[in-house]
């Protein structure tokens, strides 16, 4: 067996199933890409993303915050999340909650919505 046939014998035959089966390609200048990035990385889309959203007619409004503040401040809640809860299933459990914990909380709380108006 040549070594065509050999590839050909091994690759399998799956047919991809996706919702939109139709691809359509087209080209644009260097400075019309960079432009389209750019609006595409403002969205904190790729650039296919950004270019079938505009061709469907949706309306893009930039983000308040960027993307990696955004990640920051889900991080900052994620934490503030897992004190909320270890100090919730202390009191479930009878335990006294300390004040000043939730004080701590309440101030972490308003340091991240601060960032956010």
């Amino acid at each position: 067996m040549n070594e065509r046939q050999n590839l050909a014998s091994t690759k399998k035959t799956t047919k991809v199933h996706r919702q939109a089966s139709k691809q359509i390609n087209f080209r644009v200048s260097e400075p019309d890409y960079l432009k389209l990035a750019r609006s595409a990385q403002t969205l904190n889309l790729s650039v296919p993303a950004f270019v079938k959203k505009k061709a469907q007619g949706a309306r893009l409004v930039v983000p308040k915050i960027a993307a990696q503040d955004a990640q920051n401040i889900t991080h900052q809640l994620a934490k503030i999340g897992g004190n909320l809860n270890q100090l919730a299933h202390h009191a479930n459990q009878g335990g006294q909650v300390d004040l000043q914990a939730l004080r701590d909380l309440q101030n972490e709380v308003q340091r991240v919505w601060q960032q956010l108006t």
